[in-house]
């Protein structure tokens, strides 16, 4: 397969340019244009960020995209599905709440904000997964398979199970339904630690599935595998490390079903895909917070080929300076630059990428192109 090509801008506006030119024009280069986006149903996936984060997306750079999409005749619409964990946008009414408190409406994008898959996280539809290995079949947000066209914009950053968290976690967790979700966790059932666990009670009031309780004679946390969905959310809000999977390949599977889900939502109509890296905060933005960036804020990326473009931007990622009074300063730099192996080890984000190749979902050799 030959190189993918990548563009990319840096975050420097000289006096009287902003960010959102210099997007609009990295879009036009990077070939958006040629999409025929004549009177279709543009569907842009990206994350609202749970109410409380701050590092997610802001509204203006969503805005960019979806006024291009209309200057070029499209029909444009905002769009996530519903979540697995306690939090703000576990159904659709909450998830539509907490996308209007973050800015997303349309007085500020232009936009309708539909979710995906419904009021409940029920409404899916099972689509074939071309190349499949672990996944035959993917259950997607119905709207998201409505659409002609796919355009994902990704922030880009950490991630306690998958590494990083790009194109490539956008499209494949975020647009899974409930179930879909499910399926992709499904192998990644945790375990407590007695001895480091505290009985703090935080892990407990963020499962949504009351699958975690506190043993009467040890006051512990234990987990109820019968009732546990495998999503995650433990780990990542477990002040202690006290939670970790019992299935040391959990997250590898967790990254191939996410590369063959996007395969999923992509496989035979356009897409184009866009990541803004800044404010690269070590966890996802479906965090109720934000940890403080690890890297300085690098630049903006686009192109037709998801694989591509996370690779692009990891490498980046990994080629900066570390901020040392970031997590990055707390960690045992075992893994050398490879920034994101060092906040989480546990976790190998190149599977991502080699599993994305395998099934023919793109490639991660790319010609970067500034401009």
């Amino acid at each position: 397969m030959e190189k993918a090509k990548v563009y990319f801008t840096d975050m420097r506006c000289e006096v009287g340019e902003s960010l959102l030119a210099k997007l609009d024009r990295l879009i036009v280069r990077a070939g958006i244009e040629g999409i025929d986006f004549k009177d279709k149903y543009t569907a842009i996936k990206l994350n609202f960020g749970e109410p409380g984060n701050l590092s997610f997306l802001r509204p203006n750079f969503i805005k960019t995209i979806a006024d291009r999409v209309f200057a070029l005749g499209g029909n444009p619409f905002l769009t996530d599905c519903n979540t697995l964990y306690v939090g703000r946008r576990k159904n659709a009414l909450e998830h539509l709440l907490a996308a209007q408190e973050n800015g997303f409406g349309m007085m500020t994008t232009g936009c309708h904000v539909i979710i995906a898959d419904g009021l409940k996280g029920t409404d899916d539809i099972e689509v074939e997964v071309p190349g499949g290995v672990l996944c035959k079949t993917a259950k997607i947000g119905r709207a998201i398979m409505d659409a002609d066209i796919i355009i994902s914009a990704t922030h880009f950053k950490g991630h306690e199970m998958t590494g990083f968290g790009g194109t490539i976690k956008n499209l494949g967790m975020g647009c899974g339904s409930k179930a879909g979700k499910m399926q992709m966790h499904y192998d990644t059932k945790p375990s407590i630690n007695e001895g480091a666990c505290k009985a703090c009670g935080v892990c407990a009031a963020y499962c949504a599935q009351d699958a975690i309780a506190y043993d009467k004679d040890t006051g512990k946390a234990a987990i109820d595998e019968g009732l546990c969905v495998g999503c995650g959310r433990c780990i990542g809000v477990c002040y202690f490390n006290a939670i970790h999977n019992t299935d040391w390949c959990a997250n590898e599977r967790l990254n191939n079903k996410m590369a063959e889900y996007v395969q999923a939502v992509v496989h035979g109509r356009p897409n184009f895909h866009i990541s803004i890296v800044n404010q690269v905060s070590p966890n996802c933005d479906c965090h109720a917070e934000n940890d403080a960036a690890v890297v300085p804020d690098i630049g903006m990326f686009a192109s037709f080929d998801p694989v591509a473009l996370d690779k692009a931007c990891i490498d980046a990622v990994n080629a900066a300076p570390p901020i040392m009074t970031s997590i990055q300063a707390e960690r045992e730099h075992d893994h050398g630059c490879d920034h994101f192996k060092n906040i989480h080890p546990t976790t190998d984000w190149r599977t991502q990428i080699q599993h994305a190749e395998k099934i023919g979902l793109g490639t991660g050799d790319y010609e970067l192109i500034t401009i």
